[in-house]
């Protein structure tokens, strides 16, 4: 007869947990030396307890579902049908282009690809119907499953302006769009902006939703599906938390319209912490951002290779960058369990604390008239660069870490000859509608200075 091992021992509560940790502190405080403040102002307590666990973050994702994904700025065609196809056939499973030029010919650069099944996502600097009903016809054609990615909000808040387009806002364009493309999903949320700008996790969740809401308020009987373009950092526990609150919370908001509409997570590294010194520590970076996403609820993963910052696409940063997921994926098993985070105490209390505060701050834009209101009136932004303050004051004082550039860093180290891209924020004097919003990394000052002087 087989006996419950734990039989044989008394269960300790969270009062005597405490009480141990209390005397081991010998008198030093509790609360101000084993707990500590993220900046969403969540207290990270040393240990988590089930008889101190009331609510459970019901979300379920399925990490054996989620696909490995290749970046393609398609400027040659012949060369991104090259490369489309080695990619595919080392290991990626879907496809993200991204098109500037709406003369482009899609149906020269998808022709001759494996696309049956396969999802593949389709970034456009412009907003063309007649572009996107070549596409819908294309997917048609190939069995395919497109992701057209149109973000006119998205692309008011990264650039200024709006698509040019006949109608003031796009949103009549996107209107005529939804009917004349009924295959394709078309909206899109560009929730990584906000990351790689500085906001923290909060305002990141809330900023993504408000943003949903307004599409939602327009197109909640039009469309099937939203992509939000995420990244995600390197604070491991509260990236996996992140997605989680904001897959439930996008789930509570849309129940509000009567909609089935499914968020489908599109996730990439963010960029605020990579650098160009001791590149190769971005690898590492990577990696454990694409394990949170994973463990998280990503549907789909397009890491970030290690010299993107100062290379151009090249094959050996790609070939790093996919065998990251692939190890992953294949020999590290993160796909062989779906809801992996289910019975982690802490990342069930840091999911249902930054719900509760993404939600309040949602609830108190949408009180205030709207994301598009505070985005235009420049409130959004204010919030942003408050936040994004305050974490470069952390890395200015080293208290915040970048190994190998902050602490550590390999003085022998020379980038001047290396760099094939500007690797720092661009000044384009244009006129907009309203002040952009800027992504920014952390470590370009310090960068800067030490180029300077090589």
């Amino acid at each position: 007869m087989a006996t419950n091992l734990f039989d044989d021992f008394n269960p300790i509560s969270s009062k005597q947990w405490k009480q141990k940790i209390q005397f081991e502190l010998d008198g030093a405080d509790y609360n101000q030396t084993v707990i500590w403040n993220s900046p969403e102002d969540i207290q990270v307590k040393p240990f988590y307890h089930g008889d101190e666990f009331s609510k459970k973050a019901h979300v379920k994702t399925q990490a054996s579902d989620f696909k490995i994904c290749q970046n393609i700025f398609v400027h040659d065609i012949e060369k991104s049908i090259r490369r489309a196809n080695n990619t595919l056939e080392r290991g990626a499973e879907s496809l993200r282009f991204t098109i500037q030029n709406e003369n482009a010919d899609v149906a020269k650069l998808l022709e001759n690809l494996p696309l049956e099944n396969k999802i593949v996502y389709f970034n456009l600097s412009f907003l063309s119907i007649d572009f996107v009903k070549r596409l819908n016809q294309i997917s048609v054609t190939k069995k395919a499953i497109f992701y057209c990615n149109l973000d006119p909000i998205g692309q008011l808040a990264r650039q200024g302006n709006w698509f040019l387009t006949s109608d003031k806002n796009n949103f009549e364009t996107l209107e005529k769009i939804s009917t004349e493309a009924p295959n394709l999903s078309l909206l899109s949320i560009d929730s990584g902006l906000y990351q790689n700008a500085g906001a923290n996790i909060t305002q990141q969740i809330a900023y993504s939703l408000a943003h949903a809401n307004e599409y939602l308020n327009r197109f909640a009987n039009q469309t099937k599906s939203i992509v939000f373009q995420i990244s995600v950092g390197s604070n491991y526990f509260f990236e996996i938390a992140k997605l989680r609150a904001l897959r439930m919370l996008f789930d509570l908001i849309a129940g509000e319209y009567n909609s089935n509409i499914k968020c489908h997570f599109l996730v990439t590294p963010t960029k605020r912490n990579k650098t160009i010194y001791d590149y190769n520590v971005n690898m590492l970076r990577t990696t454990t951002e694409c394990m949170s996403a994973i463990l998280g609820g990503a549907d789909a993963i397009a890491n970030l290779p290690y010299d993107s910052l100062y290379h151009k696409d090249n094959e050996f940063g790609d070939r790093i960058a996919r065998n990251q997921l692939l190890i992953l994926k294949h020999e590290s098993y993160f796909d062989k369990v779906n809801n992996p985070a289910d019975g982690s105490y802490y990342i069930e209390s840091l999911t249902m604390q930054l719900a509760e505060k993404s939600l309040a701050l949602f609830k108190d834009i949408e009180a205030e008239g709207g994301f598009l209101k505070l985005l235009n009136d420049g409130t959004i932004k204010k919030k942003i660069q408050e936040s994004a303050t305050k974490e470069q004051e952390l890395f200015d004082s080293k208290k915040e870490i970048l190994v190998g550039t902050n602490k550590y860093p390999n003085k022998e180290d020379r980038m001047k000859n290396d760099l094939e891209l500007f690797p720092f924020v661009k000044i384009k004097p244009r006129k907009t509608l309203i002040t952009p919003i800027i992504e920014k990394r952390l470590a370009e000052k310090m960068e800067q200075e030490r180029l300077e002087q090589e």
